[in-house]
């Protein structure tokens, strides 16, 4: 008997700790699922119960438990503890709340436009052009395109669609998706964010080469933030300190799930390194150029306006939608949706160096200044986008780049085949090798 109570004991010790410990991490855990929950419904119009089983059915997140919802706000929890609400709003997406937000506060939302003409895609919405290349090898396509949506339990590719010379050659879709179903880029969005940079640069708004987005300090400890440029922000080399871990509570995800203005953490971070000398990936980085962004503009309106006006709206990307936090600013590193067409249509305005239809949108040049290599990130990252100019895909071309964003979602840009390649899911390297879908999708045009 004696026994059996210290391993009693023993146990519920065990259990207390590990409980205390993980306890803050219901934090993260149910506000994850509460924000996909909210926003999978509201955006891309899916079922509660199809998000539940398949985008939150993953480590820790599947221990979440919707408690409520209707048409504008879900509420999940953890073993009925940590409660979150994410409410949605018009024209803005979707957000986790605190119980110090507003619910009766009067939002703007952006003015939007509709496009209409009888063009087919890409610069209208009118259909596709039925095209047929003498060379395209469409045996080989149809391959590609097969195994890119074989073992679906592995690869969880759920759209997928390829462009050459501007017409869409390939495109499948997994049941219950379509051309018309939004898909969450989550860090596709940062290259979005990105581009705003380039449009106003183009429109003699801004200098990312000159911009300095701090203000001056006399602080020892600080003082090497004085020389960082937009343009170190834009190559994630400010040497800013930042924790991109997702398994913990970290920096992202604190700002992500827990703080009302996502543009704030990163510009009160210290720095560990001069700008240059270190790349680190941050998605803080991505929220704080959202911030300065904001500046830029005399009002929140216009602010609100300007992606959708000058980018989105302009091109045809109606679909999209940029979540705001709770303090109206875009969350620019995680929150863009658009139907896998109108992703495409940006990695098209990219490959046509950023000219759409006869309209210049941002200068020539901006494309050569986001495909060259960062230093330090071993040639695989430029300004907001990833690049394969050190060979990380040693069968495609060297002069690929890609918008990327969490499980596998993609932009592929490859100039020299004329193509634009876009797949979503819910799986990325090794479960879904891109490399090996880059190779058979090339290998077909000869």
């Amino acid at each position: 008997m004696k026994l059996f109570k210290r391993i009693f004991l023993a146990l519920l010790v065990v259990f207390v700790i590990a409980a205390v410990y993980n306890y803050p991490k219901l934090n993260i855990i149910s506000g994850f699922a509460s924000k996909n929950l909210a926003s999978s419904n509201y955006i891309s119009d899916r079922m509660y119960a199809d998000v539940i089983e398949t985008d939150n059915d993953v480590p820790l997140i599947k221990l979440a438990e919707l408690e409520s919802a209707n048409d504008d706000t879900v509420i999940t929890s953890v073993f009925g503890l940590m409660e979150r609400e994410s409410i949605c709003r018009d024209g803005l997406g979707c957000v986790l709340i605190n119980d110090k937000y507003d619910k009766t506060q009067k939002l703007l939302k952006p003015r939007r436009t509709q496009l209409v003409n009888d063009l087919p895609f890409p610069y209208g919405n009118n259909g596709t052009k039925d095209s047929i290349f003498e060379n395209v090898d469409y045996d080989q396509l149809s391959l590609a395109m097969k195994n890119v949506f074989s073992n679906y339990e592995l690869q969880k590719t759920r759209t997928a669609l390829v462009v050459y010379k501007g017409h869409i050659i390939a495109e499948d879709y997994l049941d219950g998706f379509s051309k018309d179903t939004p898909i969450l880029g989550w860090s596709m969005t940062k290259s979005v964010l990105a581009t705003m940079y380039g449009i106003l640069e183009y429109q003699n708004k801004i200098d990312v080469a000159s911009y300095e987005p701090f203000p001056v300090d006399k602080n020892p400890q600080l003082s090497t933030r004085n020389n960082i440029k937009l343009n170190h922000l834009l190559r994630m080399q400010s040497g800013l300190e930042w924790d991109e871990d997702y398994a913990s509570i970290s920096d992202v995800t604190e700002m992500l799930f827990l703080d009302a203005d996502m543009t704030a953490k990163q510009g009160n971070k210290k720095p560990i390194a001069p700008p240059t000398e270190v790349w680190n990936y941050s998605s803080g980085t991505t929220n704080y150029l959202s911030g300065i962004l904001r500046k830029q503009f005399k009002t929140h309106q216009e602010y609100l306006d300007f992606p959708y006006t000058d980018l989105i709206d302009k091109i045809g990307m109606h679909s999209m939608l940029l979540e705001t936090d709770m303090e109206g600013n875009f969350v620019g590193s995680s929150y863009g949706w658009a139907t896998t067409r109108d992703w495409a249509k940006f990695g098209l305005l990219h490959l046509n160096k950023g000219n759409w239809n006869g309209e210049q949108i941002f200068s020539p040049e901006w494309i050569d200044y986001i495909t060259t290599p960062t230093k330090n990130s071993n040639g695989v990252y430029g300004a907001h986008w990833w690049l394969n100019a050190e060979g990380k895909y040693p069968d495609v071309p060297k002069d690929l780049y890609s918008a990327n964003g969490f499980q596998g979602q993609r932009v592929f840009v490859i100039p020299s085949k004329d193509l634009v390649i876009v797949r979503t899911g819910l799986s990325e390297y090794p479960d879904f090798d891109e490399g090996i879908f880059l190779k058979e999708v090339v290998a077909a045009i000869k």
